[in-house]
């Protein structure tokens, strides 16, 4: 038998409600990009202890930083390569303190700058902790540095850094520097991953942070100094932490499959690093 509402009779059945926009939900993330000087080494103060080494004296980590940002600047606009950037900078530090020195006497200056500076090397305490919580979490790391390849690989190596990291993309290798989008999107393209499934943490606002961020990355301003609480502040869409410890919170708050993992093993990377350093 066939049923029909009569006419005019208001049916009882509700009719559907009108499709309402998709919940939000957090990015996929799969890789982690981390800068290397300043933000897992603690290069600053590595700096401070060779200056002084080399000089006796304790206050020239201003002059070196200035004349350091002037010549990586020009490596960054393509100007120079890093190992004449390496040997100008010398040279102008020397002449600055008044020491015309030639061409020997720069280079010789420079290795025993280099061969002091790499028994300085440190990490800064929070990094063996975040690197182990990255991995444990299931996540891809890279390391996006603007340094010289030789240099910046001997680093990771000595200080046990290199079983961490799927991924290694080194400025002077690949013949750009951050902020470059091409710096960012090697370490993509190199494990398969999209940039939007992919966060950059690094201590440098502008070619860290934005440059990340403009490249289609998750962005992260790593803050040691608590800049952004005295003036400098992230633009929108940059998040911001002082610690690397924070790091992991803000990845489960933030990046839907992110979850909390567990304790890992005493025979994992970490693990093995930190029982031959401490």
């Amino acid at each position: 038998m066939d049923f029909a509402v009569a006419s005019g009779t208001p049916s009882r059945i509700a009719p559907p409600a009108p499709a309402g926009p998709e919940p939000w939900a957090p990015p996929e993330l799969r890789l982690v990009c981390l800068d290397i000087d300043d933000t897992l080494i603690d290069c600053t103060a590595a700096i401070r202890r060779t200056l002084h080494a080399l000089t006796g004296r304790g206050d020239l980590w201003p002059l070196w930083d200035l004349i350091t940002e002037e010549h990586v600047a020009m490596v960054v606009a393509g100007q120079l390569g890093y190992g004449v950037m390496h040997h100008r900078r010398t040279e102008c530090f020397l002449a600055e303190l008044g020491i015309l020195a030639d061409f020997a006497q720069v280079a010789s200056f420079e290795e025993r700058r280099r061969d002091i500076l790499s028994q300085s090397w440190q990490l800064f305490d929070d990094v063996l902790p975040c690197l182990e919580w990255l991995r444990a979490a299931g996540l891809l790391l890279a390391a996006v540095t603007n340094a010289s390849g030789a240099h910046q690989r001997r680093k990771i190596a000595d200080l046990g850094l290199a079983p961490f990291f799927d991924h290694v993309a080194i400025a002077g290798e690949l013949g750009v520097a951050k902020p470059d989008p091409l710096m960012f999107h090697s370490a993509c393209l190199g494990l398969g991953c999209d940039p939007a499934q992919t966060v950059h943490v690094g201590d440098k606002l502008d070619t860290d942070a934005i440059g990340a961020q403009d490249a289609g990355l998750g962005a992260v301003w790593l803050d040691r100094d608590g800049t952004s609480r005295t003036g400098e502040r992230a633009p929108e869409g940059v998040h911001t932490v002082t610690s690397l410890g924070e790091l992991p919170e803000l990845l489960v708050s933030e990046y839907a499959t992110v979850g909390v993992p567990a304790q890992r093993a005493a025979g994992t990377p970490a693990a093995q690093v930190r029982d031959s350093v401490l």
